[in-house]
Order: structure tokens, then sequence, then C-alpha cells
């Protein structure tokens, strides 16, 4: 790994963290993964719910809906979750449009575009879909052939200790981050998770979104019967979706804490500075 001495004044040595490989990839993802969000609730806006099975219609029991309700002399927002309800008015199944209340089920300021329109939302949701889907080969391709994922994500024996686990658990915990030599390596949970996302959830995201298409289907029907119907495919889908948003709130809340200037220097330049004297 590359090094360059940042003086002894500093007491700081930048170490080469990520390739320009990694770095592209990743903010290729960034730009991807925000249109997809944004353009999906769009397209989740045309019929707000979620179902199991092989169906999905008006009158079928839904598994996740939103929407709007007269309730005397108002009208409110609800989100059924299962047998349980919640008033969501405001933000799920009524929002403020232009001034006005309007049934919805996400805002128009989480999707793209902001007013309702299917068809716009498909093209944009099915054209960075693609590109995100090549960015990912290129991703792949590359991690296999530099051993990026043996040697940067491949956790050891010694690390999946139940021991070991639980000492970075309470130090993650306690905002406690890596410093010195420790600092030059993700940490096991870092990998962990980072191999959960790389080679399940985005193939399950993927994989459901194909299943949702009927050209695809004519090419690979056996994935309708792999996830039960392309409506429990969409119901993957929108849940991957958000367990997605999920990682990447996490993920901005450590970059944020553990050193937002360093954790974004070393994703634009690929040097992350580290301490030379500190050994914790």
């Amino acid at each position: 790994m590359a090094t360059i001495d940042a003086g002894r004044e500093t007491g700081r040595r930048l170490i080469y963290r990520h390739s320009l490989a990694v770095r592209l990839s990743h903010w290729m993802n960034v730009l991807c993964l925000t249109v997809l969000l944004f353009s999906g609730l769009q397209i989740f806006n045309a019929h707000p719910a979620l179902y199991w099975g092989q169906y999905g219609a008006d009158n079928d029991p839904s598994f996740i809906s939103t929407e709007a309700v007269e309730d005397g002399n108002e009208v409110k927002g609800l989100t059924h979750i299962g047998s349980l309800t919640f008033d969501t008015t405001g933000f799920l199944g009524l929002s403020n449009v232009d001034g006005a209340a309007t049934a919805r089920g996400f805002p128009s300021w989480l999707t793209l575009p902001s007013y309702q329109d299917l068809s716009t939302g498909r093209h944009w949701h099915f054209f960075f879909a693609w590109l995100f889907v090549l960015n990912g080969l290129v991703y792949l391709v590359h991690g296999l052939l530099s051993r990026h994922f043996r040697r940067d994500f491949a956790p050891t024996a010694n690390e999946l200790t139940l021991a070991h686990l639980a000492h970075e658990a309470v130090n993650h915990a306690r905002l406690r981050f890596p410093k010195g030599p420790e600092a030059r390596h993700y940490n096991t949970l870092q990998k962990l998770t980072y191999l959960v996302v790389i080679f399940l959830l985005l193939p399950l995201m993927i994989a459901t979104g194909l299943t949702m298409s009927p050209g695809f289907n004519a090419v690979a029907p056996w994935l309708l019967d792999v996830f039960g119907g392309r409506q429990s495919a969409r119901t993957l889908h929108f849940l991957t979706a958000f367990s997605l948003v999920a990682f990447v709130v996490v993920h901005v809340a450590m970059v944020i804490l553990s050193g937002v200037f360093n954790n974004l220097r070393s994703m634009i330049t690929g040097y992350y500075a580290i301490e030379q004297g500190d050994r914790q």
C-alpha cells in the first residue's frame, strides 16, 4: 500500500486507500441509486400498495399501502402495514402539493419527477437501472481481477470470533473508531456489511427488478417461480431498496462521525490520513 509521509509536524501519514476504479464506481453508484430511489417512489405512487403472491389488484389484501380517507370534515393520510394503521398525514397518503392537500403515496419532494407521471418515472428508472448494472459489472470484474474483494473484504478466522465481533460492536456503539495502523483496513463489521450489500442486497434488488419486467419474463420465466410471482418480487424490491437506504444512512453517519473531510478526500483522491503515533 503506497504511503506519503505528511511530515513530523503533523504526525500524519497519507495512505493510498481507494483505487481509481473503486472511486469512480462509488460515485456512479451514488448518482444511480439516488435517481433510482426517487424515480422508484414515483412508480410506487401510481399504485401505492404492495402485495404477496401472484396477483395484486384494488380488491386484493395488501401487505403495505397508503391512502387518503375522509374523516368527518377532514382528509387524512393513512399508512397500512399488515393489520396496523398509522396516521401519516402530510407525508404518506396525503401531502401538500402547490399549497393544496393531495392524495399521493410519497410527497412530491421525494419523487422524480415531482409531479405524478408514471411514464417519465419509468424512463428515468430503467435508464439508470441499466447504468447501475453496467457499473456494478465493471466493479465486480475489477474486484475479482485486482483481488480487491479478497484483500479488503474477506474477514480472517480470528475476526469472525464472537469475542472480536462483540468488541467491535461495543466500540462502534461508543463511537470509538480505529486509529493508527488499524485505520489502514476495514474493520470486521464493515467487511461483513459490504459483503452483504454487494453480494446479497444488490443482486436481490436487480433480480427482483428484472422479475417485474414482462419482457424479461419471456427470457427467464423461472424467476417468477423463484420469487413467488411478480407482486412478491415488487414487494421484495421495495423492501430491499429501503434496506439499502438504511445502509446509506448509517454509512453517511459513520463517515461524518469518523472524519468527514478525511473520508471524502480518500474517496476523491484515494489518499486517507492516519495518525502515525496513535496505535489504538
